[in-house]
């Protein structure tokens, strides 16, 4: 089961970061263009905060059946690198946790910001925040912190 839902976690991955990345590009053309906040950037929006909610279930799920997420007080091993369960258990929980909550903040304001303008300039904002916190918490192939391939 472990292994279906780590397959899966992967895969809406890539759906959180295009939804994102899609979302930062509208919201930067329409603030920087003086653009209509349409119903179209408005489901963008609101599918990003979905995609990124439905991965933080699968992520819960993945955790509570990962050997790798075994909660550790001892982030160094003996080499003085940063430990797999210390990655998995603590960093990228609390950093992934955090990204989703700044996209919920961040998706929450723009709804409710009266201007087109107001409206671009949160979302790039707050989900421009989340995307960063994202790069830095995804366990890249090439990541010094932890190591996955891009689908597992």
């Amino acid at each position: 089961m472990f292994d279906h839902l780590l397959f899966f976690h992967s895969i809406v991955r890539w759906a959180v970061l295009v939804t994102l990345i899609s979302a930062i590009y509208k919201a930067y053309i329409g603030y920087s263009n003086n653009k209509i906040f349409t119903r179209g950037d408005d489901m963008l929006r609101h599918w990003t905060a979905t995609t990124a909610h439905i991965q933080l279930m699968l992520g819960i799920l993945v955790y509570t059946q990962s050997p790798n997420a075994k909660f550790s007080f001892h982030p160094l091993g003996p080499n003085g690198h940063i430990t797999q369960p210390f990655f998995f258990g603590v960093l990228h929980l609390l950093l992934m946790i955090s990204a989703i909550v700044i996209i919920t903040i961040g998706s929450a304001m723009a709804k409710r910001k009266t201007t087109d303008a107001e409206k671009f300039k949160t979302m790039l904002l707050w989900f421009g925040i989340a995307l960063l916190i994202i790069f830095i918490a995804i366990p890249w192939p090439f990541s010094p912190l932890a190591q996955r391939p891009y689908l597992h």
